[in-house]
């Protein structure tokens, strides 16, 4: 469908082409540079102005190395550290112009970012380099239509995934971004949290979202699950050896990890996919998480000035 259609811009792009290199010659068609974008319109710049200081600062707190690492779609470590095989180069700026301000994370030729220009908020992906995304596709020659996880690829073969994977990244980045327009206080997040719940006769206990809770609801809030689903087999992973896990592996771990699940969905901050035994946070637990994302990373300054 591509080659068709980009066929017929073949007599503007390259109307020699026949006298050329022959009439048995056909066109590759490669894409070297896209950009996917969100924008996001408000009445006038000054409105969209106001608002801009909060959106870098949570924007820059909760960028963290491993977050951009995987949004970029680069191996990282169980524990957050870079894999050795993601061969990172991250760069983070943070712009300011007589016009706007931006904020952009770059990871070797590929690059995301947030800006406002006049009324408009902009979220914007740009690939240069897909090959560092690996999808599922056919191997090309093997005739056999198996699928494996392989690079993408800059022909137009990729777009349909090339599209799918930049709006995962933005939106994912816009989700995240959201959270801080909301108009209560971490205590008031932290407090709704820590009350017990009750489901079907049974009562819950409440969070302990800077306690004993605090190492579980970090692990559910990693960005990997941005990409991929919330699994026990995953959360064992991450919280197998920590304070958390208490010692415990095997059965034992997988069992308490199938607990704290239970609890996290009475609570609405998961939710269980239908006919799987996976879970995404909900809107309720990307608040909770990105309160406490924000609180953990605010100085005592930050604090006294907030409250002040």
């Amino acid at each position: 469908m591509w080659a068709e259609a980009l066929a017929g811009f073949l007599a503007d792009v390259f109307p020699s082409m026949g006298a050329l290199l022959g009439e048995e010659m056909s066109y590759t068609w490669t894409l070297w540079q896209s950009e996917w974008a969100k924008d996001y319109i408000f009445k006038d710049p000054q409105t969209l102005s106001a608002h801009m200081g909060g959106i870098l600062r949570h924007a820059f707190i909760t960028g963290t190395s491993d977050r951009v690492l995987r949004y970029m779609g680069r191996p990282v470590r169980e524990g957050g550290q870079p894999h050795w095989a993601a061969d990172p180069e991250l760069l983070s700026r943070v712009g300011l112009w007589h016009d706007g301000a931006r904020i952009r994370h770059w990871v070797g030729k590929n690059s995301l970012k947030l800006y406002n220009e006049q009324n408009v908020l902009r979220f914007e992906f740009t690939m240069n380099d897909p090959a560092k995304f690996r999808v599922h596709r056919t191997v090309e020659g093997s005739g056999s239509g198996e699928k494996k996880l392989l690079p993408m690829r800059k022909g137009i073969a990729d777009v349909a995934v090339r599209t799918q994977v930049c709006s995962s990244r933005v939106r994912n980045f816009t989700e995240q971004v959201a959270t801080l327009e909301e108009a209560v206080s971490v205590g008031e997040v932290l407090s709704k949290a820590s009350k017990p719940v009750a489901s079907k006769g049974k009562r819950y206990r409440g969070l302990e979202a800077t306690g004993k809770d605090l190492l579980l609801l970090q692990a559910v809030a990693d960005p990997k699950f941005n990409v991929d689903a919330i699994t026990n087999k995953q959360l064992q992973k991450a919280l197998g050896g920590t304070e958390w896990a208490n010692g415990l592996e095997g059965r034992g771990l997988s069992a308490r990890v199938s607990r704290s699940l239970r609890l996290l969905r009475e609570h609405g901050i998961i939710k269980k996919l239908p006919k799987q035994h996976r879970y995404v946070l909900t809107a309720k637990g990307r608040l909770l998480t990105t309160a406490l994302n924000q609180f953990l990373g605010a100085s005592i300054s930050d604090l006294s000035k907030l409250a002040a």
